[in-house]
């Protein structure tokens, strides 16, 4: 298996484990990994490499707010990619809680995946 194959699962994990997260909120937004659309894949794979550098929840949620504003995304009540509109476009400090822990949730499960399969850094 490639490097490239063992960051996508470990991106795969990380998403499944913050959709199932966000179903148990109550929040049935996250589709299943095989039915993401393909910004939200690369979105979870730029997060790969942040995860094993050892980014904190807060530097994960800063890079991820760079990247939802390089692409047009901002500020709304609810997450709506066809507005790209999302509740979570605040400084890190500013998530409720429950949010908060979404991104320690990704960083930690990308981590134990990326040592189990001895991903590359």
């Amino acid at each position: 298996m490639t490097n490239e194959e063992k960051i996508a699962i470990c991106a795969e994990a990380g998403h499944e484990v913050n959709r199932l997260y966000c179903q148990s909120l109550g929040d049935l937004s996250q589709p299943l990994w095989a039915d993401a659309p393909s910004w939200q894949k690369e979105s979870a794979i730029k997060g790969v490499a942040g995860a094993i550098e050892g980014a904190s929840p807060e530097d994960s949620h800063k890079s991820w707010l760079v990247e939802k504003e390089a692409t047009g995304w901002k500020y709304g009540p609810v997450k709506d990619p066809e507005k790209k509109e999302h509740p979570c476009m605040v400084p890190y400090a500013d998530l409720p809680e429950d949010q908060q822990l979404k991104d320690f949730l990704y960083l930690t499960t990308v981590r134990a995946m990326a040592s189990a399969l001895g991903v590359a850094e």
